[in-house]
């Protein structure tokens, strides 16, 4: 019996060939993406230019965590991704979140100065 003899039963695990294609994206996606990174970048530099005191690093890594996002959603295809996926990235976020927390709760509560 040839391949083409073959039917394809609507039953089947998902585990043959049609779980392995990933989902397509449009170029236009990618060069709109590249475009808003340009744009983030330009952001970051014009907003260390600007004095804004205690604000210049809160700002600088709000416009780096908004390209950040972008970079994992679409050029690493998270947003395409199942739950697994999505999950394993939030549980990493999740756990970066808790050592910086740990890092900056140490650092913060020192007595600088006292000994």
């Amino acid at each position: 019996m040839s391949e083409h003899n073959v039917h394809h039963d609507p039953h089947a695990p998902a585990d043959h060939d049609d779980a392995l294609e990933g989902h397509i994206v449009s170029p236009v996606v990618y060069i709109v993406i590249f475009f808003a990174l340009l744009v983030g970048t330009a952001l970051t530099i014009a907003a260390s230019y600007v004095e804004m005191g205690p604000w210049n690093p809160i700002v600088a890594i709000a416009i780096a965590v908004t390209k950040a996002t972008l970079v994992v959603l679409f050029f690493m295809h998270v947003k395409y991704s199942p739950k697994l996926t999505k999950l394993t990235v939030g549980a990493g976020l999740f756990t970066f979140l808790v050592l910086i927390f740990m890092t900056l709760s140490d650092y913060i509560s020192r007595a600088w100065g006292r000994w």
